[in-house]
């Protein structure tokens, strides 16, 4: 089943609740919260607080993101703040097997992220014990990034590996998503598209309307 994950970084944080509700009444499936702790990143976002606040403003799914250097430190407090997903990087974790089984024991699903030059052959072992693998199509830390091309080759390399090895985790892309390269993400492989500016910007009811079609829906 396709989904449309709405990343909230690209919302008007003036009126983030308000901007939450719409895309949930318009048929978004998850909010996506990008965490950085500008050192993994370049930049800083959402903590907590933010995250916890907004809870109350929607029954959807929060698929929350780690851009963080040792994510396993903020696990806990994310099972509090309301997450359901929570996706941490592989090359920003040491332990990343005990970092997954962190996550899955709290009771939520388990998601490993990888960087545009990050092969996929460094989540080979791990592909069975996720839930969710997310191929990053821009360098992390910014929204409103250009899609890296390669990242086409890298969603069939790792939904071929998936088939090869019976693994069945969520597959999701994130950076630069739009109208014009959602049906080649899908084609690929992707299970999940993560749009923020392409949904936020304009008309978010239009927006939603327009990722559906495109996804089938």
């Amino acid at each position: 089943m396709l989904r449309l994950s709405s990343s909230i970084l690209a919302s008007d944080f003036t009126k983030l609740g308000e901007c939450v509700a719409r895309a949930e009444k318009a048929g978004v499936d998850f909010v996506h919260i990008d965490v950085m702790d500008g050192m993994f990143v370049p930049q800083i976002s959402f903590g907590e607080p933010i995250i916890k606040s907004l809870r109350s403003a929607t029954a959807l799914p929060f698929d929350v993101h780690l851009m963080v250097q040792d994510p396993e430190k903020m696990v806990p407090a994310l099972k509090e703040c309301g997450a359901d997903i929570v996706t941490v990087h592989a090359e920003a974790t040491k332990h990343l097997d005990r970092t997954i089984n962190q996550i899955k024991e709290l009771g939520m699903i388990a998601g490993v992220a990888l960087n545009p030059s990050t092969p996929i052959e460094n989540i080979k072992y791990v592909l069975k014990s996720v839930g969710l693998v997310l191929i990053m199509t821009v360098n992390p830390g910014y929204g409103g990034q250009k899609f890296i091309p390669y990242s086409i080759d890298k969603l069939k390399e790792l939904k071929e590996m998936c088939q090869k090895i019976d693994a069945n985790p969520m597959i999701e892309v994130d950076g630069g998503i739009g109208f014009d390269n959602a049906k080649d993400v899908i084609d690929a492989g992707a299970d999940v598209l993560v749009a923020g500016t392409a949904i936020f910007k304009g008309n978010i009811e239009d927006n939603v309307s327009r990722f559906k079609l495109i996804m089938g829906q």
